[in-house]
């Protein structure tokens, strides 16, 4: 675990302290009254999500970031685990959760290929994600332009990543999605898409 990381890790909740106020709490909230049943979050972080479930849901998380999982410990129980190496059964879960998770996976459709695995038939993923910019757009050249170092900063986030676009590969289909510009978010990830896919 390099110093960056925990560096990183230390500073999360502090730097994303005035999105949440701004929007991205309200955000949280809204996507996770969609969850239902048995809930698996995958990529807690450091458990910004928790305050936000409905009454009645606890979800089992999972962190595969030890920086992240030492604050994380403070709040919760949870799996040391990645989204792409799930240690749960198959058709285990209704509802898995993603929060700005996605961008940082090594093998985004591996990741989406064993969430798929843990869904119950049926089941849904409810996703808040940012996403790569429209295509042709000035935005989305800066994301690949500056695509390195972003990842380098940010300890392995892809600020390009098309994770719409990945859906399909894996089997699944989105429901419902909304898209935003956060104009609180640093501007190669202010694009954001929050839904459910089945």
């Amino acid at each position: 675990m390099g110093v960056w990381n925990r560096v990183f890790a230390a500073a999360y909740d502090p730097l994303l302290a005035v999105a949440e106020r701004k929007g991205l709490a309200a955000a949280r909230r809204s996507l996770l009254a969609g969850a239902y049943g048995r809930v698996l979050e995958i990529g807690a972080g450091t458990g910004l999500n928790l305050p936000h479930y409905p009454a009645g849901v606890e979800p089992e998380l999972t962190e595969p970031n030890p920086a992240m999982a030492k604050r994380l410990r403070r709040r919760a129980e949870f799996t040391l685990a990645s989204a792409d190496d799930l240690p749960f059964p198959d058709a285990s879960f209704d509802t898995v959760v993603s929060t700005l998770v996605f961008c940082t996976l090594p093998d985004l459709p591996r990741a989406l290929t064993e969430v798929r695995r843990v869904l119950k038939p049926g089941g849904q993923l409810l996703f808040l994600e940012h996403v790569r910019a429209e295509p042709g757009s000035r935005r989305e050249r800066w994301q690949d332009r500056l695509h390195g170092p972003w990842r380098a900063l940010a300890c392995g986030c892809n600020c390009n990543r098309d994770f719409l676009g990945a859906l399909p590969g894996a089997g699944f289909s989105a429901t419902e999605v909304a898209r935003a510009e956060w104009d609180f978010m640093p501007a190669l990830v202010r694009p954001i898409v929050i839904g459910a896919a089945s």
